[in-house]
């Protein structure tokens, strides 16, 4: 009798191929030098933003932002100015669960980003980050219970960062177990056909202990790679699992973001305002405080890079009309790309909507969405003073050089279309909802 075709996808949140070949290099982390080192791995470009909810989102759905319709952490009501975190109930297409299911295939997932609140599908879903509660973050609600009782971790305790190493290294290995018995539970017995892990270390240190990783002289470099030996160790289990499968079977290894060292955060509120298009009404409360707004304003920005049109047609108290936005957005193009700091350009593109994105949720979309050069990280606050600085980080996103290995040799351009391969795998039809974007610079 033929065996079912199997797929296995491990996530390593934020690794770029060129770092982790560097942290191979030090004969600890074998499982990770295996796939590194091998003619399969590769490097795989962001979706834009690039941040995990836009990237894991399009991974999911085998979808690009124009289609799935998340473009950040957070949106903003158009009528309040209320900014809000999104989650997965406002992911406007089917996910690759869901196409699955309706074939009668079972999908198992552990810690995938940006599917909380988990629904239903034929299978097992825990979501990761951001996920406040465990009930909701499980389906089905049975193995909510059973995670409980073994003190399931969902995220790791980052509010200390940078100040307090221990505590981040303590809250590491505490997600590292929770995810190993997940896949314990999981996994056991081969009752799936797609099984998705998703492991986001990497991307906590690297955003507070960047140079603790890429610095071997690092005063903390001995006790991050000590946790980085536990990572591996848990790696190497995923993949003798995997290899203990029957053929056909298929594996995919990938991040979802590169990832830089930090010159410094450019705020692009502050720009705008020091440009007259930006005016706030009062003090604000913190910096998320899009409410204050002020009516006068031409425009504003929400981190990472996304920058927003104050249009009439979409915002409450908008004062531009659609041709006048249209214009400013060309010249503000422009103005972006113009930006310095120490005398080196800060933006490497900056991309219209509609150039970038395709697909019914265009509308939600920000109208510019800036892309930096590596080791600048576009904020979009509205309580700073001051353009350029240090906020607690050592490491930000980068739109390039995320790792991703396929044990076919495949080579997706991004994570929408790692989502496709998986579909292919299965011989589920897809649509293709836009071209690759591609790198514009004037």
């Amino acid at each position: 009798m033929q065996q079912r075709p199997r797929l296995a996808v491990l996530g390593l949140d934020g690794l770029p191929l060129a770092l982790a070949r560097t942290l191979a290099a030090s004969g600890r982390l074998p499982n990770l030098a295996g796939l590194c080192q091998s003619p399969f791995a590769r490097e795989i470009d962001a979706e834009l933003p690039e941040l995990s909810p836009v990237n894991w989102t399009s991974f999911s759905t085998a979808a690009g932002p124009g289609r799935h319709g998340i473009f950040g952490f957070t949106e903003i009501d158009q009528a309040t100015y209320t900014l809000s975190m999104i989650d997965a109930t406002a992911v406007a297409c089917p996910t690759i669960f869901d196409r699955l299911g309706a074939r009668g295939l079972t999908s198992k997932v552990v810690n995938l980003p940006a599917a909380f609140p988990a629904r239903p599908l034929r299978g097992a879903m825990i979501a990761g980050f951001v996920a406040p509660n465990l009930p909701r973050a499980v389906y089905p609600p049975e193995l909510a219970h059973l995670l409980a009782k073994t003190g399931y971790l969902l995220e790791a305790d980052t509010t200390r960062g940078a100040a307090d190493p221990d505590h981040l290294l303590s809250q590491l290995r505490a997600t590292l177990k929770s995810r190993e018995t997940a896949l314990d539970i999981l996994f056991a017995g081969g009752d799936f056909d797609l099984f998705v892990l998703v492991l986001t270390e990497t991307d906590r240190i690297l955003h507070f202990f960047y140079p603790a990783l890429a610095d071997a002289s690092h005063p903390l470099h001995g006790p991050f790679l000590d946790l980085l030996a536990l990572w591996d160790r848990l790696i190497g289990k995923y993949l003798e699992l995997y290899h203990d499968l029957p053929e056909p079977k298929r594996l995919m290894v990938l991040a979802d973001h590169g990832f830089a060292a930090l010159r410094t955060e450019v705020d692009l509120n502050v720009w705008l305002a020091g440009q007259g298009l930006l005016a706030l009404e009062k003090h604000p409360t913190n910096e998320w405080d899009s409410r204050i707004a002020a009516h006068g304003s031409a425009a504003f920005a929400l981190d990472p890079g996304r920058i927003y049109l104050h249009k009439k047609e979409r915002f409450a108290r908008g004062t531009l009309h659609e041709h006048a936005a249209t214009a400013l957005g060309e010249r503000l193009r422009q103005d972006l790309m113009a930006i310095r700091y120490e005398g080196e350009p800060v933006m490497e593109a900056v991309h219209l909507a509609r150039d970038l994105y395709h697909g019914p949720m265009l509308g939600r979309a920000p109208d510019l969405v800036c892309v930096a050069k590596p080791g600048f990280c576009l904020t979009g606050k509205f309580n700073r003073t001051e353009m350029f600085g240090h906020f607690g980080r050592s490491g930000c996103h980068a739109a390039h050089g995320g790792f991703h290995y396929d044990s076919t040799g495949a080579t997706p351009g991004r994570l929408r279309d790692v989502g496709r391969e998986i579909l292919a795998f299965f011989d589920i039809p897809q649509t293709d909802d836009s071209p690759a974007w591609t790198l514009k610079t004037t």
